[in-house]
């Protein structure tokens, strides 16, 4: 049987300032139609590179091909001219990236972004791409979708524009798609849905995919074969099930287990409670009309209440869009709310900015995106102790290093690092990096909004037993954020389940995950630790 894709041999260098390095080294494998080949393995390995390369889409001339060939339907897509790759791109073989915010264009609607791809492959205007956008939102879905073609892409929550993404990556019905960590963004029962999504649509396409993960559970669920990669060589490959059940190689053995374990410390009797807050309400009003009047309200947190002791780890899990990060954000003062908010003993909602950055140093928080919340321009010393500077103006230039050595050598840095760039790191050290920052300042009580979503599975255990360690040396008190039930289980004492600004079920964390009470939370809980596969293969047995 010819395959769909054949990769042979192929390798990609990057050229820069008259130095080569090689970033992927002689791999081969095939796809056929209908099915899925996950590639997986550590940041750096090489996963991306190679995806991208299919289509050539790296940067050339700097990135070329010492070896190999692509062949894509009998043809050399490395070979192909630039003439012939648009053919193929955005038609046969398309893509979903993992960041959906750097591939939506800000400046125009969901509608007028997804009518371009109709209109340009597929000939579709005026209303029938309208009809036709409708059933894509609607098949990946994105609730209520005619109310979102006028929407721009920072309108939208985090999963519902990677939904948005899938949705144009699937508007040609491809023969190929490329799916580049589509997931990483979305909370678990999207994710369930999206995994769903697509095996009904290889059904009914005889669609074949190539999906970039570092997610192990995601593999099991929706592939047929696995590829792993180690520094851009294939170090293993074969059916999942297999790899899964008698892995030979010692790298695929440590990364299958890096899934996060254990549990947190137990919270001291008679800890000490540091924050408190609720019932707390924020609503956005929603403006409409040539007068912008207020028609109604997003109602983003909706009478919830709250309790955070010293030492303890409240995990809060709900969908995208649930009010998650809106309730971490109103906590640490950075949009406003209604209701009270006491943090040790004092109560800080009625504050002005002036009054509340004093607290800021017991008030810390680590965000999403490592690479995001990092400067470029700044070194990491500059950027661990930007906080110093405002808080502890009153340091020496020495003592400031100092302070940053320890808290670089506290997240397991090299204080000797310190004089480095942020891209001169992995995405684990850069998310390590953000720690510390928080850390300098000897806070109190820390938000953790997603802060292992966009890593590794191993450096994901790496992140949580780090944390853990933290919080056990130093008696903090976490708000934890996450979509991943696995790190909430390992790292939380307590956990609440948000839907549409409300709390539907709170507890200790592991009567919630033993014996959730409310059917949402049962819903959640399935979608993320449910291992029952979903690949091709499975549905032909």
């Amino acid at each position: 049987m010819i395959p769909l894709l054949s990769v042979q041999d192929l390798s990609v260098a990057f050229r820069q300032g008259g130095r080569e390095t090689l970033a992927v080294d002689r791999i081969s494998f095939q796809i056929a139609k209908g099915e899925t080949l996950a590639i997986v393995g550590e940041s750096g390995s090489g996963k991306s590179v190679s995806a991208l390369s299919i289509l050539k889409l790296l940067n050339y001339p700097s990135a070329h091909h010492p070896s190999g060939k692509v062949m894509f339907n009998g043809q050399d897509l490395i070979a192909a001219d630039e003439d012939a790759m648009r053919k193929v791109r955005g038609n046969d073989i398309t893509m979903v990236f993992q960041e959906p915010m750097t591939s939506l264009n800000p400046l125009h609607t969901i509608q007028r972004q997804i009518g371009e791809i109709l209109e340009l492959h597929k000939g579709l205007r005026g209303d029938n791409a309208r009809a036709r956008t409708l059933e894509l939102l609607a098949l990946v879905g994105i609730r209520d979708a005619e109310s979102r073609l006028e929407a721009y892409p920072h309108q939208l929550s985090g999963g519902q524009r990677q939904r948005v993404m899938i949705a144009m990556a699937l508007a040609n019905e491809p023969e190929l798609l490329i799916a580049d960590e589509p997931t990483t963004a979305l909370d678990v029962t999207v994710q369930a849905q999206i995994l769903k999504l697509l095996k009904e649509l290889q059904g009914r396409l005889g669609m074949a995919m190539l999906f970039i993960t570092h997610d192990l559970g995601i593999v099991r669920r929706i592939a047929d074969r696995v590829c792993v990669m180690l520094k851009g060589q294939i170090v293993e490959q074969g059916p999942v099930g297999a790899i899964f059940g008698n892995p030979r190689h010692d790298y695929t053995k440590r990364l299958l287990a890096a899934e996060p374990k254990g549990r947190p410390a137990p919270v001291a009797e008679g800890a000490a409670t540091l924050l408190e807050a609720g019932p707390m309400k924020i609503w956005f009003p929603i403006k409409s009309g040539f007068l912008r009047r207020t028609t109604g309200h997003v109602k983003a947190v909706d009478g919830i209440t709250i309790r955070v002791r010293e030492g303890e780890t409240l995990g809060v899990v709900g969908e995208s869009g649930s009010g998650k990060t809106t309730l971490g954000l109103a906590i640490l003062r950075l949009i406003s709310s209604e209701g009270p908010i006491v943090f040790l003993g004092d109560r800080i909602d009625g504050l002005a900015s002036a009054a509340v950055r004093p607290k800021r140093r017991d008030l810390q928080v680590v965000f999403q995106d490592p690479y995001g919340s990092l400067s470029p321009r700044m070194s990491v010393a500059e950027i661990v102790a930007e906080g110093l500077t405002v808080q502890q103006s009153g340091l020496s230039y020495a003592q400031r290093r100092e302070i940053v050595a320890r808290a670089l050598d506290d997240v397991g840095l090299d204080p000797s690092a310190m004089d480095r760039y942020p891209h001169e790191f992995s995405g684990g050290q850069r998310q390590r990096i953000a720690i510390a920052r928080a850390m300098a300042l000897d806070p109190k009580f820390v938000v953790l909004d997603e802060p292992t979503s966009a890593l590794d599975m191993s450096v994901q255990a790496q992140i949580v037993e780090l944390l853990r360690d933290l919080q056990a040396r130093r008696k903090l008190g976490y708000l934890f954020i996450s979509h991943d039930l696995k790190v909430v289980r390992a790292l939380s004492h307590r956990v609440v389940v948000m839907q549409n600004g409300r709390v539907v079920e709170e507890g200790p964390a592991e009567e919630i995950f033993a014996r959730p009470r409310e059917a949402y939370t049962q819903a959640l809980l399935a979608a993320a630790l449910n291992l029952e596969p979903v690949g091709v293969a499975a549905v032909r047995e």
